[in-house]
């Protein structure tokens, strides 16, 4: 694990509890720019690195197809020997997949199946639907009568036109999909050199926090609640690649707290929270935190998720996001996301957006920049929750993506807003 930068200073002039809002492209911009990637290269089978991220360019040793082949089964033929509709070419020879014909003789054609080469002097390939067989004596048939003129090269797959001999296929950086894994093997890679797995403790605190199993509802002390948030940030760890080491409820102590910080800096690239960064709450976390290394507290002009905190442990990273649990989600999508991505040397980290109509009015505008819980409806526009509380984990739930709305921007129906599908972000 590299060390992490240094951390700077909160500004003196900063007042206590009342920091002065930081924008979400700048915070993002300073956390990606602490955000070393992970040093090291692992190979694993092709077979399971979806999801890893390439550590070295892939180069092709070949070329994708390594031959001229059919896309069709067919007849290959030559162009020059049509003469009009009666033309009847004698089928010599059969092609199938995996094996190679013979050159092609004038007024002749070859039975040829799907991803077969093309025969020397072919060139190009008639649908098998394309054409009229004609039989003779007791064979099927002996030639084939095309029902119309063919075009050079129709129906051939040229050699090399998916990939090219010595092209970088995959470039280092890439998250690697489905589809990718299926290109490297398509041009024999069966491992891949892939960026280390981000080493993640992940922990609350809070006397308040009970977690489900352990008491029953109608046995919840006034004032508890169950512990969601570990839950969803443990799913979208795990989600990102990362390793994930649970480490449950750390007793409300200042020197639990401690000991549970100096032990996952030990092992881990980050430590991740949730609560007790609101600017003046009485909390373990921030004093723990600035006891053993370094603390940044940032009040984020976005809503929802205002707190945020930034900070190292040792060589270990320290996030904490807030405890509201939408708050805690949208926080970990756009800022933790982007953060885990770089250090897994990812190079592109921003978030999918694209534009969609509103099918409801937003009349109230706020300071912050707003990320507002959406779903497509049957018209292809964009719904709203009705209720966009940063307590109400079923808006997440609900919706299937956000809209980033500007600060001290009115929506009103009809209107073009920006919309971040889930899709892209909890992949």
């Amino acid at each position: 694990m590299s060390p992490a930068p240094a951390i700077p200073p909160i500004p003196a002039s900063a007042p206590p509890g009342r920091a002065p809002l930081k924008p979400l492209d700048l915070a993002l911009a300073e956390l990606l720019a602490l955000a070393t990637p992970l040093q090291g290269i692992e190979v694993v089978s092709t077979f399971d690195a979806d999801g890893r991220v390439l550590a070295e360019d892939l180069v092709s040793a070949l070329d994708v197809p390594a031959h001229d082949n059919s896309s069709m089964d067919g007849y290959a033929v030559r162009c020059a020997d049509w003469s009009g509709a009666q033309t009847v070419l004698q089928v010599h020879q059969r092609i199938p997949a995996g094996s190679s014909g013979q050159p092609l003789a004038p007024a002749c054609a070859a039975r040829i199946f799907t991803g077969a080469p093309i025969p020397p002097g072919a060139d190009a390939v008639v649908m098998q639907e394309d054409c009229d067989t004609v039989a003779a004596g007791d064979q099927p048939f002996t030639g084939i009568r095309m029902q119309a003129s063919p075009a050079p090269g129709q129906w051939i797959r040229r050699r090399g036109e998916d990939v090219a001999a010595g092209a970088v296929v995959l470039q280092r950086g890439e998250r690697l999909s489905p589809a990718s894994l299926g290109l490297a093997a398509s041009i024999g890679f069966s491992q891949l050199p892939v960026a280390p797995r981000p080493r993640v403790a992940l922990f609350s605190t809070g006397d308040e926090l009970v977690m489900p199993g352990d008491v029953a509802p109608a046995d919840m002390k006034p004032g508890a609640i169950y512990n969601s948030n570990r839950f969803f940030l443990k799913a979208l760890l795990q989600r990102l690649g990362c390793t994930v080491t649970d480490l449950g409820i750390v007793p409300d102590r200042l020197d639990a707290t401690i000991a549970a910080l100096q032990g996952a800096s030990q092992q881990h690239d980050l430590i991740l929270t949730s609560g007790g960064v609101s600017v003046g709450e009485e909390d373990h976390i921030k004093p723990a935190v600035q006891a053993l290394g370094s603390l940044m507290l940032w009040q984020m002009a976005i809503k929802p998720g205002k707190p945020f905190a930034y900070g190292q442990v040792g060589t270990a990273h320290f996030i904490g996001l807030p405890g509201n649990p939408v708050s805690s989600f949208v926080t970990f999508l756009l800022l933790v996301r982007p953060f885990l991505l770089r250090l897994q040397g990812v190079t592109d980290v921003a978030p999918e957006s694209m534009t969609a109509t509103a099918h409801f009015d937003w009349p109230k505008a706020d300071k912050r920049r707003e990320f507002l819980r959406v779903k497509r409806d049957a018209d292809g526009g964009l719904a709203l929750f009705d209720n966009q509380s940063s307590g109400v984990l079923t808006s997440a739930v609900w919706a299937d993506g956000l809209v980033d709305n500007p600060a001290g921007q009115t929506i009103a129906h009809g209107d073009t807003v920006q919309f971040m599908p889930f899709s892209a972000l909890l992949s």
